[in-house]
């Protein structure tokens, strides 16, 4: 498949837009390799210096603002067509694009033109025809990377044959892989196991977490792991359900305040004492939970797969916002998430899968119908302030004065009016992943797409 076809959409030139575009476990199959390009040259990335999209959403807040430059069109830059779909949200670091695919292959490119720097082939994914269940196929590097400053280096989680979850630390100048350990879910079957929420960087320390496959099947338990950025001292959290209660939410934790929040889905039980599945999960560095909350409709709402885990949980301020698959936002509070039942407000919004944007008083959340922006007072009273018009399920993100989200299906990228949702402007991308989200640095966005990574910039 070629590159996919676009057309420029013009857009105001006083709208001075946007965009941006604007361990037990068996080793891979494979030893990793490193494939260097003869030109252009790597270009410098010096550690803790020039970086601009390091993790999913942006930052620990999850944010997911960037700074972009003001655009009058929009048009694909380039495509780099590379050697499976990338599921996870494509990081800048100086002048490099860094991307990983379902072929446990992670790949520098060249933020100008996509050229390839490097590449890292990690091992061999696992074909979904080896799996229980699944949608992914294969299933490789699923969950978006994080790039540590300190080290220089860009983890990545490979799933490879045999269902071994490997944590590969990755130098990002020159793509020599320099940590490799085994990273497994503490119980259960590790084939049952899928690892799609973005990995966090927090203090020294990468955190991985597990849900299971689509199709809730087999023994799988949700669960996050964490070792140093050196490999060592692993430590890990796992829900108290007999099963599933997967962590598998594309934004990973959000972190605020030094506490990590994790969203959780359905757990089996729907009678008798709580499990903790369907809840917001606060843990500390060290992974003890220090807080917890659920709908009171759990018992039902695991009963019917209507769980909160669908979408990762939004800071703003004080609060808390979390909306699952039963489409209400609850709001809780950061300091004391209130168990069971313990929402300081809730509001009817949306079904919700992703990761939020937070910017200017605002939630962006997005929807399985299109995005809304939710508000929230300063007693935590929930309101919805408005809802797109567009079908687009994407995760949104935030700059250059407009929210950027994908119609992930359909392969068009819109940039939407911060403060209403009116489209802005619109572009075809080619299709992309379930949840996609744009990356926005520089002048342009970067989208993860089924062939690779697309650059969208001006004409």
């Amino acid at each position: 498949m070629t590159g996919p076809g676009c057309r420029y959409v013009p857009i105001a030139a006083a709208l001075a837009l946007l965009l941006a575009a604007c361990g037990s476990a068996s080793p891979p199959q494979a030893a990793p390799t490193t494939t260097a390009a003869p030109a252009p040259p790597v270009p410098s990335v010096p550690a803790g210096t020039n970086v601009d999209w390091t993790t999913y959403h942006h930052d620990n807040a999850r944010t997911g603002v960037g700074t972009v430059g003001p655009l009058g069109t929009l048009g694909i830059a380039w495509h780099a067509n590379l050697d499976g779909a990338v599921y996870g949200q494509p990081l800048v670091v100086g002048d490099t694009i860094l991307a990983a695919t379902e072929n446990d292959t992670v790949y520098a490119l060249n933020t100008d033109t996509g050229a390839t720097l490097w590449s890292a082939h990690l091992g061999t994914p696992e074909p979904r025809s080896a799996l229980p269940c699944g949608d992914i196929d294969p299933l490789g590097i699923t969950g978006t990377m994080v790039y540590d400053p300190a080290t220089g280096l860009v983890f990545a989680l490979a799933e490879t044959t045999g269902g071994a979850h490997t944590l590969y630390g990755i130098d990002a100048k020159t793509g020599k892989v320099t940590v490799t350990t085994e990273v497994e879910p503490p119980s259960g079957d590790r084939l049952a196991h899928q690892q799609r929420s973005a990995l966090t960087l927090l203090d020294g320390r990468v955190y991985v977490a597990y849900g299971g496959l689509f199709g809730d099947c087999g023994q799988y338990i949700g669960s996050v792991v964490s070792v140093t950025t050196a490999g060592t001292n692993p430590q890990h959290y796992a829900v108290p359900t007999g099963r599933e209660g997967g962590i598998w939410a594309p934004g990973g934790a959000v972190v605020t305040n030094g506490t990590l929040y994790y969203s959780a889905g359905n757990g089996e039980s729907t009678s008798g004492g709580y499990d903790g599945s369907d809840s917001v999960i606060a843990l500390s560095p060290a992974l003890r939970r220090t807080d917890v909350f659920a709908p009171s409709t759990w018992p039902q709402d695991n009963k019917d797969d209507l769980d909160l885990g669908s979408a990762s949980p939004a800071v703003m301020g004080q609060w808390v916002l979390e909306i699952g698959k039963q489409g209400v936002g609850f709001v809780l509070s950061a300091g004391h998430l209130g168990g069971v039942g313990g929402q300081v407000g809730k509001v009817d919004v949306c079904r919700s899968f992703g990761g939020s944007a937070v910017t200017d008083g605002l939630v962006i959340v997005p929807c399985s119908n299109g995005p809304r922006a939710v508000a929230i007072s300063s007693n935590g009273t929930p309101s919805v302030r408005w809802r797109a018009t567009i079908q687009a399920a994407g995760s949104p993100t935030v700059g250059g004065g407009a929210a950027w989200v994908v119609d992930y299906d359909t392969g068009v990228l819109y940039a939407l009016g911060v403060d209403d949702g009116h489209v802005l402007a619109q572009l075809n991308i080619g299709k992309a992943p379930h949840f996609a989200s744009p990356t926005l640095a520089g002048s342009r966005a970067y989208v993860g797409t089924l062939t690779g990574v697309v650059a969208v910039g001006g004409a």
